[in-house]
């Protein structure tokens, strides 16, 4: 079974720690394991700005964003029911600074042309999409001078070599009633991403490695960051 035919692949991702923390992180890591590297302050300062996260999961990201960096706005992006559930229920409270938006990310961003300042994602909404649908869409939704932030594995978990073409691999999951699954993922060299940004129309495209930590499920990141080319 795919992805595609379950009702929700992310169904059982974070809901221990939804039960065990409900609390506005203070910061949080750009690095796959979330214990070292640069944390949200690689942003920039965000006072005023619309800003959006894309495959915001249970929003403690965005959340941290709109309490602590004085966003004018933070819209927290999540196609799942399960994870925009949680979301809701986590910080709901936080509206309006916080928008909570159940929506596949590319049809958010196709529906909101220039509207965004910054958009970013954390092993998020960019390592699921296609990127040759999802990366056009971040460009038309953000304003001229807009910047896209994103971290993604450098490799496959294990070690295996990251795809040298736009190929994803399917990776395991489980339905909401425990039934083994798939879903994709884009797991791509730096140089594809590079080029996939630079046809995007981004400009200003740079590539950061932050290395793995320990443990068997350890891997290194890809921090990227590019900024909205002028209008056409």
């Amino acid at each position: 079974m795919t992805a595609s035919a379950s009702a929700d692949p992310w169904h059982h991702y974070g809901r221990t720690r939804h039960t065990t923390d409900r609390t506005v992180p203070d910061t949080f890591r750009w690095s796959w394991g979330q214990d070292c590297g640069p944390g949200p302050d690689i942003l920039g300062d965000l006072s005023g700005l619309y800003v959006a996260d894309l495959g915001a999961g249970a929003a403690r990201s965005a959340a941290c964003l709109a309490v602590h960096h004085r966003p004018a706005r933070v819209v927290a992006v999540d196609a799942s029911p399960a994870q925009h559930a949680m979301a809701t229920d986590l910080y709901g409270h936080l509206a309006p600074r916080l928008r909570l938006v159940r929506s596949d990310a590319v049809e958010h961003l196709r529906a909101a042309p220039g509207t965004y300042d910054v958009l970013y994602s954390v092993f998020g909404a960019v390592d699921f999409t296609e990127p040759r649908q999802l990366l056009p869409a971040a460009a038309s939704a953000l304003r001229r001078g807009g910047r896209l932030v994103f971290s993604t594995l450098a490799h496959h978990i294990g070690g295996a070599p990251a795809q040298s073409d736009v190929k994803h691999v399917d990776i395991p999951v489980k339905t909401p009633d425990g039934e083994p699954a798939t879903m994709r993922r884009w797991v791509l060299q730096e140089h594809v991403w590079t080029g996939l940004l630079d046809e995007a129309g981004f400009t200003r495209i740079s590539v950061g490695l932050l290395p793995a930590g320990q443990g068997p499920r350890a891997a290194d990141t890809l921090l990227l960051s590019a900024w909205r080319g002028p209008l056409s």
